[in-house]
């Protein structure tokens, strides 16, 4: 009797060929949500969040081409990589319930909450329009894609092959406060950027609280990721992941504090240097992400962590 095929067994490539696919994808998204925070920092930086007057369409045309220039394709092009992404959160869902039976069963509800958050960073995008900029939804536009970069990040590490050897010990919640510190930082110099509380403070003396609740956040989110890295270092026979994503961190905190001063000097007047200012600050909470949940596998390496139908 032919199978049908409307079951997922009618058409099972083996295991380990089908979690390759879906890593890579996970990955892909991540790489690609990294870039959409950037170039959304862009837009913010050059003035464009508002180039494009309607949504979801810009000018009322998939490709605005006689209205294009810097600030309209920086708007453009931001919405275009979302909605990339978005219709990539429909595949993942899409693979992760159709080979369920081969996948980790975790796989499908981590591809749901995915699939959710990119909706509601969606939404917001559209309001972040129509309410013209209002700081509130630019904040939390801003920190919806963080969780959904950070959740992306998670799945891929716990799809990764990783073979730990029970040495992390306490470094899985060390790296989650730091991870979580860097994120409340994240999300306070978002707030300091939607409402141009930088300027404000510097030139009429307006929003300094919101631009000093940055600053003064610098030192518990620095302090926290310095004493994961030195935990780290100081762990002996520490995987040699976990020792490479901690040198990197300890990388990245070095550059965004440096820049952040740059920038802070410079009155955000130089706008390459406001934008790598945000994308490191993501590069530093993606690196202790992937730390914490690869430091978390290893000290429940006894116990097959996370537990998979393909073990």
């Amino acid at each position: 009797m032919t199978q049908s095929l409307s079951s997922p067994k009618s058409f099972s490539p083996a295991a380990p060929q089908v979690k390759v696919w879906v890593r890579r994808l996970v990955w892909k998204m991540a790489i690609a949500t990294f870039l959409l925070m950037a170039i959304g920092s862009a837009t913010r930086v050059m003035n464009a969040g508002l180039a494009c007057p309607d949504w979801p369409l810009c000018y009322g045309q998939l490709v605005p081409t006689q209205q294009m220039n810097l600030q309209v394709f920086l708007e453009w092009f931001h919405r275009l990589d979302a909605a990339l992404i978005g219709v990539s959160a429909i595949a993942l869902v899409g693979l992760s319930v159709w080979f369920r039976n081969v996948l980790p069963s975790w796989l499908p509800w981590a591809s749901g909450l995915a699939l959710f958050l990119i909706v509601f960073q969606g939404i917001l995008g559209g309001l972040t329009v129509t309410e013209l900029l209002r700081f509130d939804i630019v904040t939390a536009h801003l920190g919806t894609a963080l969780v959904f970069f950070v959740t992306l990040l998670s799945i891929g590490a716990c799809l990764s092959d990783f073979n730990g050897n029970s040495t992390a010990n306490k470094l899985p919640w060390i790296g989650l406060t730091a991870a979580i510190l860097i994120y409340i930082q994240s999300l306070l110099g978002g707030l300091v950027a939607s409402q141009w509380a930088l300027h404000q403070c510097f030139f009429r003396g307006d929003m300094c609280i919101v631009m000093n609740s940055h600053i003064i956040g610098v030192i518990p989110a620095t302090l926290a990721t310095l004493i994961t890295i030195v935990v780290a270092w100081r762990t002996a026979a520490l995987h040699p992941t976990l020792r490479i994503l901690a040198n990197l961190a300890l990388m990245l905190v070095i550059s965004q504090v440096l820049i952040g001063v740059a920038t802070f000097r410079l009155h955000l007047q130089v706008a390459p240097l406001t934008v790598t200012h945000q994308a490191v600050g993501a590069a530093l909470l993606g690196t202790l992400t992937l730390f914490t949940v690869f430091a978390l596998r290893d000290r429940h390496s006894s116990n097959q962590f996370p537990k998979s139908k393909l073990t």
